[in-house]
């Protein structure tokens, strides 16, 4: 694996300012999770919708985000109509234990064979072959929307797909115990080797998806809670498919190498980063994760100011002093408000 990841010096500088930005937006990204509560829990399902939509699409499947969105608001196994349903009802569940349980989920042979299992219980077609690896030969294929595919690449052949999965699994665990690589070139490498040996029969490029976003909460990369790179590799879906192709040319000759593959997923990363900081400050602009009642209190400060406590409850008698006041600190944490004074004194004004 070390051969593969030998970069030429323009490309190790490239990478070294990629993982520069990542790990700068990571640092700044953990004091925002402590304050933002009900802005994080629109971020995440936003992204949870658009991460579902753009996976299942890439590998050819129709559903738009707001059918997505629509479909998981009551879905159940026995009411999925077609494959895609299928699909998306899939991913959502595996991504849905991914998010919750990370800290448990090992990298481990046998945790991948359950994601895998997980992906496709929704599945009649795929019940022969879920969880356990392919018996079959395979291809890499892209699906265009136009119907049209096209073979990217030969993977690995059936009966070496154990024998290289362990392998790929063991050398990722242990070089991110040993953090002498940094985490994000092992992870791209782990998901280089995954879509290469392509060990399932079907749900790869779904899993190998899944795996990441998996791999990188593990790693300390908490913002992935809230960013899709998934939306970002169905842009650049066509990219995707060539950058795996031309690593792929000398697989198995020694001269292997996947800088280039490793910037592409930098790059996908990095764009998804800049689409949460952008999607953050909308949605912190727009104040649309605030409760109806604490922009009405919003309203009320802006309009009276400057305002006491006891001034916002007696425009607000239906609600105690006590939700009152918990409403003002909450508000003042998030920044929308300023506090003047101390004790009876204190009065707050909108903060400009």
């Amino acid at each position: 694996m070390e051969l593969k990841l030998n970069f030429d010096f323009a490309t190790t500088q490239r990478i070294i300012r990629k993982i520069g930005y990542i790990d700068s937006f990571k640092g700044r990204w953990a004091g925002l999770e402590l304050s933002e509560s009900k802005l994080l829990k629109e971020l995440k399902q936003i992204a949870t919708i658009a991460s579902i939509g753009s996976s299942t699409r890439i590998e050819g499947a129709t559903l738009s985000n707001e059918e997505v969105k629509e479909l998981l608001k009551s879905v159940s196994i026995g009411s999925l109509k077609d494959r895609d349903e299928q699909e998306v009802y899939g991913y959502y569940e595996v991504l849905e234990l991914i998010l919750d349980s990370y800290p448990e989920i090992d990298i481990r042979v046998n945790h991948i064979h359950h994601l895998h299992n997980l992906l496709l219980k929704a599945s009649t077609k795929d019940e022969y072959h879920r969880g356990g690896f392919k018996q079959l030969s395979n291809k890499v294929v892209a699906n265009y929307p136009d119907g049209e595919q096209k073979i990217i690449f030969n993977t690995t052949e059936p009966h070496l797909v154990v024998n290289e999965m362990e392998a790929i699994v063991g050398w990722t665990n242990q070089e991110l115990e040993k953090d002498e690589i940094h985490p994000l070139i092992v992870i791209s490498a782990f998901v280089y080797e995954f879509l290469s040996i392509h060990p399932y029969q079907d749900g790869n490029g779904r899993l190998s998806r899944l795996l990441t976003t998996l791999l990188l909460l593990k790693n300390g990369y908490d913002f992935m809670m809230y960013a899709s790179m998934e939306t970002e590799i169905e842009k650049r879906k066509k990219q995707y498919y060539n950058v795996l192709m031309e690593c792929q040319r000398k697989r198995g000759s020694g001269e292997e190498k996947i800088g280039v593959w490793v910037e592409f997923f930098l790059n996908t990363l990095q764009e998804s980063i800049e689409i949460l900081e952008s999607r953050y400050d909308e949605i912190k602009n727009k104040k649309s994760y605030l409760t109806d009642r604490q922009q009405q209190i919003i309203r009320f400060i802006e309009d009276q100011e400057p305002v006491k406590v006891s001034d916002i409850h007696s425009a607000f008698m239906d609600t105690t002093i006590y939700t009152i006041r918990k409403e003002v600190e909450y508000l003042k944490k998030e920044n929308i408000i300023q506090q003047v004074g101390k004790g009876k004194a204190t009065i707050y004004y909108k903060k400009k």
